[in-house]
């Protein structure tokens, strides 16, 4: 039997936007370089290019002749999909997923793990390269356009008068920047009051239970929610005291809790359950470039750029699975503060500016043609 390692990335510049895809086959040790497939993919969605990344390290293998694949992303959706842990509801990935499955079935053994995007290096630079190409081409586009004296306008339907009016089918994003579509709306609701925030004290991955006046900011956030509606679905951290906020909500909303591990709080390592003295005083020199680095993990733990990386994958989750619908989002100081940025493309400064109150209510929305927008941001008048 010959056994070999595939490992595959796609992405998007904008997602969607100018997408590529990058897979390598390995032998079975990990040592040895079989197969390299690159392409851009014209305009798509992160997830489409993954998918596509999958097929052609599949192709690739079988071309080779391998009896039997591991395969290895760092797409959990692709991952969870192709293990059947996860149902394929988006219309752009059934197709592809019926593809990848019909390859996967031509192997005596296919199995899939989830990898960090740092151990996917290689199939990651490939599709960089195919995304670079597919951007280069998109641009050459624009610049035809604009040469033909084109300028990019909203979709428009000529009334009974003849007159022009902004087409109904169309959804534009508020502002100026005329994204259009129908927006994944998320509601991102901060957890209430616990021993530790009481304290001020670093609260990771420790599990304290909601205060007395906890357990009251999630009833209060619960019934603002519960009397605005429209709530397609209630997805929390896998921590107590934000899936007791989160339950509140869903009982108000006669919804079920979906849990989605990425949107755990950041891992402090070390400086969990500490001040930020203490911290401090502890680990003067790492604390004090941690708090300027998003780079930098606390001892033991995680930094931010880590969890930046998480949440990506967890809105893209999210997009995939509720695409166009209204969310609530229970988590914590760090993930929350994470979607404001990716939604409003700014650098890691916001991380360390941007106040969020406990059980505090922020709003951001994401675009199919990759736009987004922030509505809210710290909204405690409920409570």
């Amino acid at each position: 039997m010959t056994r070999v390692v595939v490992e595959a990335d796609g992405g998007s510049r904008g997602n969607p936007g100018p997408a590529g895809y990058g897979a390598v086959v390995f032998d079975a040790d990990h040592r040895t370089i079989l197969a390299e497939r690159q392409a851009s993919v014209g305009r798509a969605t992160n997830n489409v290019a993954e998918y596509k990344g999958l097929i052609a390290g599949l192709t690739a293998a079988a071309e080779l002749g391998a009896d039997e694949v591991d395969v290895r992303m760092d797409s959990k959706l692709v991952v969870e999909q192709m293990s059947g842990r996860w149902q394929v509801k988006h219309p752009d990935m059934k197709p592809l997923a019926a593809e990848a499955r019909a390859l996967a079935g031509r192997f005596a053994r296919v199995s899939f793990t989830w990898i960090p995007r740092a151990e996917n290096a290689h199939a990651d630079r490939l599709a960089n390269e195919a995304m670079d190409a597919a951007a280069e081409s998109a641009g050459g586009d624009a610049a035809a356009e604009s040469a033909d004296g084109d300028a990019a306008q909203d979709p428009v339907v000529q009334d009974s008068r003849g007159t022009t009016a902004p087409d109904p089918g169309k959804t534009s994003s508020p502002g100026w920047t005329g994204a259009t579509g129908t927006p994944t709306r998320l509601l991102l609701l901060r957890h209430g009051q616990t021993p530790l925030s009481v304290e001020r004290r670093y609260s990771g991955r420790g599990n304290p239970p909601l205060t007395e006046l906890g357990r009251e900011q999630a009833l209060a956030a619960a019934r603002r929610i519960g009397a605005r509606g429209g709530v397609a679905a209630v997805v929390s951290s896998p921590l107590g005291r934000a899936r007791e906020t989160a339950t509140a909500a869903a009982d108000a909303l006669g919804l079920p809790l979906t849990v989605h591990d990425g949107l755990i709080e950041t891992d402090f390592g070390d400086w969990e359950g500490l001040t930020f003295g203490e911290a401090a005083e502890r680990d003067p020199e790492l604390h004090r470039r941690w708090l300027g680095d998003t780079s930098v993990r606390p001892p033991k733990g995680e930094s931010f750029d880590e969890v930046a990386k998480r949440i990506e994958v967890v809105r893209d989750d999210l997009l995939a699975e509720y695409g166009g619908s209204t969310v609530l989002v229970v988590s914590h100081v760090t993930p929350i503060k994470t979607f404001l940025q990716l939604a409003l493309e700014s650098g890691p400064s916001l991380l360390y500016r941007l106040h969020l109150d406990l059980a505090s209510l922020s709003i951001a929305e994401f675009y199919p043609d990759g736009g987004s927008s922030v509505r809210l941001v710290n909204d405690t008048s409920h409570l």
